[in-house]
């Protein structure tokens, strides 16, 4: 009988999963000419009314201090101007670079832009945005609480209580520790408090999130050690288990994950190990499919290149179902996709 079972279940994950086909609505650049050298860091948020932010920084490289926090709206199948949305001017002497924003929309209406501001990952802090009006206008920049990163590079999400919970790491200054947490707040972005996670031996950052049945909840986690690392929640993100690795290679490179509607989750990741300079391994982008988060499988190819850097992906799922990914080219532009997934028999 239990034979039976795992046949049953094997046959189901296949089904669900693995004939999955990938149909291309829309393949673009997010902008064309901008008045920045470099960019890196995409986040994408559904505004509604079939409309999708994108947000990403922008300067003359990472880390210089002109580097600021950069969107741009795509209404039906054109992206507008990208503007100008955050910047880390502290006051008339002081200047950072900004980091890694992330777009958020709670179900409140209100729009959230969480972003870095610092000399380094090592030693940021972070400030936040928000805006009532989808992006219109925008509140002043905002300090967390100390000792708060908030989302470090992927999406928060949710829960139907209506508290937050966002995903978050740290980089210890001497460079050597690499560790990932939870951050929870109530739903107006408030009352903040940090739920550590055991990393184990791993060096690990960038978590996102996916959300399964019952409460249980997981992580994935870009690490040092040449593979996608995994964290599971069984009380709705209040405790954690212990960090292993999955079956995934990543050579110490950004991903995002997202669980759809129907409770398939995607994956955008580079599935090469790392080589000898940090841009080695990120030629190659390709999309995941999975039924239970344990059991992946390619299913597109993003990018498929000998040399290059094509990176930090961002993907959200929109009201209507449509999928849409972004990320990192070269660090010259950001590519987009909006894709459906269609079920071949």
């Amino acid at each position: 009988m239990r034979f039976f079972l795992s046949i049953v279940a094997i046959l189901f994950f296949c089904a669900t999963t693995y004939a999955q086909k990938v149909e291309i609505l829309q393949s673009t650049p997010v902008f064309k000419q901008v008045p920045f050298e470099a960019c890196h860091a995409s986040t994408l948020v559904d505004l509604g009314n079939g409309k999708i932010m994108a947000a990403w920084f922008g300067g003359k490289h990472e880390g210089s201090q002109d580097v600021v926090i950069w969107s741009a709206i795509k209404n039906g199948t054109n992206w507008s101007q990208p503007v100008e949305i955050a910047n880390g001017i502290q006051n008339d002497t002081s200047r950072f670079a900004c980091w890694n924003p992330v777009l958020f929309k709670a179900k409140n209406g209100t729009l959230f832009l969480h972003y870095k501001v610092g000399i380094n990952p090592r030693t940021w802090w972070a400030e936040y945005k928000t805006s009532v009006n989808n992006g219109k206008s925008w509140s002043k920049a905002k300090k967390l609480p100390d000792d708060f990163l908030g989302p470090v590079k992927n999406k928060p999400i949710q829960l139907a209580d209506g508290n937050i919970l966002y995903p978050s790491s740290t980089e210890s200054e001497d460079e050597k520790t690499w560790h990932i947490h939870i951050e929870k707040s109530d739903a107006d972005g408030q009352n903040w408090r940090k739920i550590e996670i055991n990393c184990d031996t791993f060096g690990v950052i960038q978590p996102s999130i996916l959300i399964h049945p019952q409460g249980k909840l997981q992580l994935l986690c870009r690490s040092r050690q040449n593979v996608i690392v995994e964290s599971w929640s069984v009380d709705y993100g209040e405790t954690w288990s212990k960090l292993k690795p999955t079956q995934l290679p990543n050579p110490n490179s950004g991903s995002d994950a997202v669980t759809l509607k129907d409770g398939l989750q995607l994956l955008v990741y580079n599935p090469l190990t790392a080589g000898k300079n940090w841009w080695e391994g990120r030629s190659v982008l390709k999309l995941a499919i999975s039924a239970d988060g344990e059991n992946w499988k390619d299913i597109y190819t993003l990018e498929n290149h000998l040399k290059g850097e094509y990176s930090y992906p961002a993907i959200i799922q929109d009201q209507k179902g449509n999928i849409h990914i972004s990320y990192t080219a070269e660090r010259k532009k950001i590519s987009y996709m909006e894709i459906r997934l269609v079920h071949s028999p």
